[in-house]
C-alpha cells in the first residue's frame, strides 16, 4: 500500500519550486519591459508638445508654434540635421514628395525641425535656414537642441537620430516614428489616418 505522506508534496519544496517559478515570470518581464524602454520612439502613444522655440516660415501672424496647433490634423513631422547624409540622400527627397502631395491639403500638416545633438556649429538655425532655401520649403522649419540645450523635441520624442519621421493622427497618437518611411508608404498611412474621426469637431487652428 502507498503511503499518502509521500504523494503529498513536502510545504518547503511546494514554496520553493512557487518562488522559483514567480522568479522566472518577474526576470522575463522585467527583461521585456527593459526591452520596450531601449526601443527608440513612443509609437502607439499621445503625441507630446514639441517645445520648439526658434522657428522660419510660421504661418502669418504666429510666433510660435506647436502640435497643439493642429489639433483635428494629420501632422507629419520630419527632424534632420543640416550635415546628417541620409538625411539629404532619403528624408529631404520624400519630405519634398509628401509636400508635393499634401502640401495644399487641409487635412495635413508638414513641418520640419532640426534635432541636432552633435557638431553643434555645423547644425544651428543658420544652417536650418541654409537648408529651407536649398530644398526650397515653405512650411515652418525649427530648431532644437543647442552645445547649452539639450533637444527637447528629442528627449521627448525619444528620437533615434536623424533622419527621423513622426506621423501624428487626428486624435493626437503617434502612429508612426522611426527612421525613415518611404513616401507610398507615408502617403497610404497618411490617407488612412485623414479617414479616421478627429477628436473634436471644432476648426482646427491653423489652416
Amino acid at each position: 500500500m502507498i503511503s499518502h505522506s509521500k504523494l503529498r508534496p513536502h510545504p518547503y519544496s511546494f514554496m520553493k519550486s512557487l518562488l522559483l517559478s514567480f522568479s522566472f515570470l518577474t526576470g522575463h518581464m522585467l527583461s521585456v519591459t527593459a526591452q520596450e524602454t531601449a526601443r527608440p520612439g513612443i509609437l502607439d502613444r499621445p503625441a507630446p508638445a514639441w517645445g520648439v522655440i526658434e522657428w522660419l516660415n510660421l504661418p502669418k501672424g504666429k510666433t510660435s508654434l506647436d502640435l497643439a496647433d493642429y489639433q483635428g490634423k494629420v501632422v507629419y513631422v520630419y527632424a534632420f540635421q543640416s550635415w546628417c547624409p541620409g538625411c539629404h540622400q532619403h528624408g529631404f527627397p520624400t519630405l519634398k514628395e509628401i509636400i508635393a502631395r499634401y502640401g495644399s491639403d487641409t487635412n495635413v500638416a508638414i513641418v520640419a525641425v532640426q534635432t541636432t545633438f552633435e557638431g553643434f556649429q555645423s547644425n544651428g538655425f543658420e544652417q536650418a535656414k541654409q537648408i529651407a532655401k536649398r530644398y526650397d520649403l515653405k512650411i515652418p522649419v525649427g530648431q532644437s537642441g543647442s552645445e547649452e540645450t539639450p533637444s527637447l523635441f528629442m528627449r521627448r520624442y525619444r528620437t533615434g537620430g536623424t533622419p527621423w519621421t513622426i506621423i501624428v493622427d487626428r486624435e493626437g497618437i503617434v502612429r508612426f516614428n522611426d527612421f525613415h518611411i518611404e513616401t507610398e508608404a507615408a502617403g497610404r498611412l497618411i490617407n488612412r489616418l485623414k479617414q479616421s474621426p478627429a477628436r473634436s469637431s471644432k476648426e482646427t487652428k491653423l489652416e
